[in-house]
């Protein structure tokens, strides 16, 4: 499976918001992966950015883009995933690096 399979798996994947004349709407996450999957994603997605740097930075980098802090918690999730992927399918470890390269 891709990283892309991964996340649709857990339901973190966009849908976009079309009924009607009302397309104004903000995209959402589809929900329509396994709820289990997304919700032991939750707590270490709020603990990786309180402690990995890296993580903090693009969560902040989020919150500056005016996302709301549950939009950019999920963004973590969703990278996240796309680390743990990486990770499982290199056999490496975290490298913050590659999860977010800021400019100090």
């Amino acid at each position: 499976m891709t990283a892309r399979q991964w996340v649709a798996h857990a339901g973190l994947d966009p849908r976009p918001y079309e009924s009607g004349s009302s397309v104004l709407k903000r995209t959402r996450i589809s929900k329509t992966g396994n709820k289990h999957f997304r919700a032991a994603l939750f707590m270490p997605a709020m603990t990786s950015v309180q402690f990995e740097p890296r993580i903090a930075a693009f969560y902040q980098m989020m919150l500056s883009r005016n996302k709301k802090p549950m939009e950019a918690n999920i963004a973590v999730m969703r990278k996240l995933i796309h680390a743990i992927h990486g990770m499982w399918h290199r056999d490496r470890d975290l490298n913050g690096e590659k999860f977010y390269a800021s400019t100090p």
